[in-house]
């Protein structure tokens, strides 16, 4: 699988999807776009809807996740896990494809 989900991140996105009532056909799409400053951005939301000839599905800890075959390419080996601490809270992503990160860690290169 290109992306894993700590068990950390998919108990905040459980939660995520109960507080906005989503359900139980809500998908976590993973995936990459062109931008940010660093060349790609990564795309990080609920969708209900796969492409069957272009998307991978697993169920990591309960939750539902989908990758294109493209962004796959740039993911593969991503961990997604969640931090919380006093000064910052938020999903990270460690990607062993990334050549260099934005310090907002929310965009890469490759």
């Amino acid at each position: 699988m290109a992306v894993t989900i700590t068990e950390n991140a998919s108990k905040e996105l459980k939660r995520f999807m109960e507080d906005q009532k989503m359900g139980d056909g809500s998908l976590l799409r993973i995936g990459i776009v062109s931008g940010g400053c660093s060349g790609f951005q990564y795309d990080f939301r609920f969708v209900d809807e796969i492409d069957e000839e272009n998307d991978t599905v697993s169920e990591q800890h309960g939750v539902k996740v989908v990758v294109d075959k493209k962004s796959g390419l740039y993911l593969d080996g991503t961990t997604v896990d969640f931090y919380e601490s006093l000064e910052k809270r938020g999903f990270t992503f460690e990607n062993p494809n990334a050549v260099k990160s934005c310090g907002c860690g929310s965009s890469f290169s490759a």
